[in-house]
């Protein structure tokens, strides 16, 4: 007997009154249960049974599954010892069985045996249903109906002779006040006493026992099990509650005039009246207030997985699901799954959270199931709720996948057929290798479109998709700053900042920094990233992705003229000389220090033409020297120099105290000379470039890198800390709070299907290239799932930075209309959804806390902070916490 329900019994029911809903597991006892203490639970695994009238549980709604036959037994009450004990004896009514017998009901008093998943379904549609009638405007007044489930404990036994089953309710086994009440409940009275099991457990249990009649003495009766019956939905009058209630009518008729004296109106207490007198019907049951009300505990930092589990057990398509026969579609063949353990626990999680009571629910099972199969999610360390929740979507999906044995589908080149066509032959193809309740519920698809960048093939996919991560714009750009420097010899280095896509290429950049540049027509922009004093890469790969380019790196841009494209680049790089720092401790040597400056230059026929154009591209870097140009203006009528002069003569009558024909070599007496010296560096070596001499260079030479040597004199007479300034592409503000950002999710939503190049990290395949290629990408929505699940991008992360974004969305609560942004038209189905539910983040990168927004139906918003819940108003749903938006399909306006 020990063994009674286990479930290797269970293929001996085949020829029973057996159902789906009799689950292949013992009945609640307190001597034989299959106990699962692993991660120290506070419940043992196993199935409840609960006795409720027939009438309440006829008057919900049955779906084609739940339209099952019961076994129908008439009972015989024999309380000849009604002070210590009822003894009742339950015989199968042999017309019993049919699904019409079962919905005709029969007279006298009816009672039902229904198992857990049955009796929460039932009580979810009375709650439901008694919100929907009554008066929305006092939600709280609902937590003042009881919600009363009385655990009677009982003995249950078969007698051979009898062929029946005996119940027996002993005094020692339960509490005075709760004997009293199965006293009134099982007394004989003249009326019919009757009850259906819906549960399929008796049936299981006689089967049982009559394997086992080998082991019984005749005679006698089989062994007794102790069980726990919970008792639900009926109004016992005894001394103690005729006390209770006449306390709480006390308090309630002084709650109501309250409400009279407050509102001054008999319409707001005729409201209450009758929401309080559901409680004590004629039909006989207590009401049982509000359902799905229950936190969950915190085990240590997991909140995260706290938030998204209520919002997803606040999904009605799940709440009905799961209420009902979820384990005939486990699937314990597919590999990819968690052999349904996942799909149990959460089940089993989804039961508790909706059967009534106020005791905050441990989650310590569902956790050790999580940690199992997702080792990240082990331990107590701070994760994700957006990361938790596509993990246990995806896991659920597998475990609950009806499909055992996935087909081999190749695909197919669907170029040239239309869009309607294919989308419909990948949506078949998906579903025949997926099918669950979070593909009937969560899916959708989406239309995927790849343009090769070099030869324009266009590759068209349909793509499933489980929830929407939209990018906040803020996130799909980047801010860039760079510095332009003229060629002309006139205009100053001037910084930049241009905003480019985040995911762009070069020539975003490179069109964007143009438009603010103002570049005429005949220019063009040489781009280079500057790192150490020297060009270290030029920019001139347009189709190079923006990413490659740090926010710490230095970023120049030349003007050149587009004329001079075929003329060699000419690169001056600088060096100072440095001095030691000691009485003969270093010798002296030469630095590299500003910014390199370029140049075409066509004519190089002589040093002095390389010279004469460094010293032009110089001339916005010189100091104010009117005094000077007084002293060397030519002659004392005021006429300048000659124009035609050669503009080594211009330098020199500026800036040189002594001959300009000096030429002298020696480091020590360098300071002494006032001229430029120009080497041509040609790898490791690095040659002198003579004025009066032509430079020896290759006619095939398309770039020539200039060492500039700068004497002391020249860096007094220009403006190297402009030479040398340069910012970084971009600089955060740390201490710098910016303003709160404002956006809407429709604005979201366009930034997530707008077109984008890939990332180099994420390259695509070209079939007609025959190479990896950095294609454009855009996305369109083709079908929307019944639940669309909305996670907004807050964070972001790199090598070197992590950060938030707290900016505020503003998110439709009752109407996002999705008509304008989905590409396929489908008449048959609404575009519209509704927001039901909020996983909220608040805090940083380093520390946070989530939370959940529900709305449980007719406007009431409850916030979900880990065991604790309370009201919260509409209007402050809405924060810039918002992280995972959750809608349900709701018809068009």
């Amino acid at each position: 007997m020990d063994d009674l329900f286990s479930s290797e019994d269970g293929d001996h029911l085949s020829d029973l009154d057996y159902h789906p809903y009799a689950r292949k597991r013992p009945l609640s006892s307190r001597l034989d249960r299959d106990e699962y203490d692993e991660t120290d639970d506070e419940e043992t695994n196993r199935e409840k049974l609960y006795l409720v009238p027939y009438r309440w549980w006829k008057e919900s709604p049955r779906s084609v599954a739940d339209q099952i036959g019961g076994i129908l037994y008439t009972v015989l009450s024999n309380d000849d010892d009604a002070d210590s004990e009822i003894v009742l004896d339950l015989k199968k009514d042999e017309s019993s069985g049919t699904r019409d017998k079962a919905e005709e009901g029969v007279s006298g008093r009816e009672y039902a045996l229904v198992n857990e998943a049955l009796w929460l379904r039932t009580l979810k549609w009375h709650n439901d249903f008694r919100t929907h009638e009554e008066d929305a405007r006092y939600p709280f007044v609902a937590e003042y109906q009881s919600q009363e489930v009385l655990p009677l404990q009982i003995r249950l036994s078969f007698s051979p002779e009898t062929n029946s089953l005996l119940v027996k309710i002993n005094l020692k086994d339960n509490t005075v006040d709760l004997y009293r009440r199965a006293c009134s409940i099982f007394s004989s009275q003249s009326e019919l006493l009757q009850i259906w099991d819906f549960s399929g457990q008796t049936s299981q249990f006689v089967m049982n026992e009559i394997m086992n009649l080998p082991n019984i003495s005749p005679g006698k009766p089989g062994k007794e099990v102790h069980l726990e019956l919970l008792v639900h939905g009926f109004f016992v009058s005894t001394n103690e509650t005729n006390e209770r209630l006449a306390e709480r009518s006390k308090t309630e008729n002084s709650f109501c005039k309250s409400l009279v004296n407050t509102n001054k109106s008999s319409e707001n207490l005729n409201s209450y009246l009758t929401l309080t007198d559901a409680s004590l019907s004629a039909s006989g049951y207590r009401g049982i207030g509000l359902l799905g009300l229950t936190g969950l505990q915190n085990l240590g930092n997991t909140c995260f997985m706290n938030s998204s589990i209520q919002c997803l057990v606040h999904t009605p398509q799940l709440v009905d699901y799961f209420l009902r026969d979820y384990q005939k579609d486990i699937n314990h063949e597919n590999p990819l799954g968690m052999n349904g353990e996942l799909a149990l626990a959460f089940g089993e999680l989804l039961r508790k959270l909706w059967a009534p009571g106020t005791m905050p629910v441990a989650p310590r099972m569902f956790k050790f199931k999580l940690a199992k199969f997702a080792p990240q999610f082990s331990g107590y360390n701070q994760h994700d709720s957006q990361e938790f929740l596509a993990f246990l979507l995806d896991g659920l999906h597998e475990d609950l996948n009806r499909v055992k044995c996935k087909p081999y589908i190749e695909a197919k080149d669907a170029e040239g057929h239309p869009d309607e066509e294919v989308a419909d032959e990948y949506w078949r193809n998906h579903l025949a290798r997926n099918d669950s309740i979070i593909v009937d519920v969560c899916q959708g698809q989406y239309r995927s479109t790849l343009v090769c960048p070099v030869c324009k093939k266009v590759s068209v996919t349909f793509d499933p998709f489980m929830y929407l991560t939209l990018p906040l714009p803020s996130t799909t750009m980047r801010t860039m700053t760079l510095t332009v420097f003229g060629t002309d010899g006139i205009m100053l280095p001037t910084p930049f900042t241009v905003t480019v896509p985040k995911c762009g290429r070069l020539k975003d950049l490179f069109d964007t920094l143009s438009v603010a540049c103002s570049l005429r027509n005949d220019e063009t922009l040489l781009m280079a990233e500057i790192y150490k004093n020297q060009i270290f890469r030029s920019l001139d790969e347009p189709s190079d992705s923006l990413a490659l380019i740090r926010d710490d790196d230095k970023l120049v841009a030349y003007r050149l003229p587009k004329v001079s494209e075929t003329y060699p680049l000419v690169v001056f790089s600088h060096q100072q000389l440095e001095r030691p720092f000691g009485f003969g401790m270093m010798a002296s040597n030469w630095k590299p220090f500003g910014v390199p400056l370029v140049a075409r230059i066509q004519d190089l026929s002589s040093g002095s033409e390389i010279r004469n154009q460094f010293l032009k591209l110089l001339s916005p870097f010189l100091m104010p020297v009117e005094d000077v140009v007084n002293d060397y203006d030519g002659d004392e009528t005021g006429n300048t120099v000659n124009e035609n002069s050669e503009m080594e003569d211009i330098v020199s009558a500026l800036v040189s105290d002594s001959g300009a024909g000096s030429d002298s070599g020696a480091e020590s007496d360098f300071d002494l000379n006032t001229e430029f010296k120009f080497y041509l560096v040609d790898k490791m070596e690095s040659l002198e470039i003579k004025m009066n001499e032509p430079v020896r260079i290759s006619r095939f030479t398309k770039k020539l890198d200039v060492s500039v040597h700068w004497p002391n004199k020249m860096i007094e007479k220009y403006d190297t800390c402009l030479l040398s300034s340069l910012p970084e592409v971009f600089k955060p503000q740390l201490l710098t709070r910016r303003l709160q950002e404002s956006i809407s999710l429709y604005k979201c939503l366009k930034s997530f299907l707008q077109e984008e190049p890939l990332g180099p990290d994420d390259m695509w395949y070209c079939p007609r290239c025959k190479k990896p290629r950095q294609a454009n990408k855009k996305l369109d929505l083709w079908r929307l799932p019944e639940i669309l699940v909305i996670h907004l991008k807050r964070f972001s992360y790199s090598r070197f930075f992590k950060n938030k974004l707290e900016t505020y969305v503003d998110f439709p609560i009752h109407d996002l209309n999705l008509s304008n942004y989905i590409s396929r038209i489908d008449g048959q189905l609404s575009n519209c959804y509704q927001l039901y539910a909020i996983s909220n983040h608040y805090g940083g990168m380093g520390g946070g806390h989530y939370t959940a927004f529900i709305d449980h139906g007719h406007g009431r918003w409850y916030e979900f902070d880990d065991d604790r819940v309370f009201p919260v108003s509409k209007d402050r749903i809405k924060t810039s916490a918002a992280y995972v938006l959750f809608y349900r399909r709701v018809r068009e306006v």
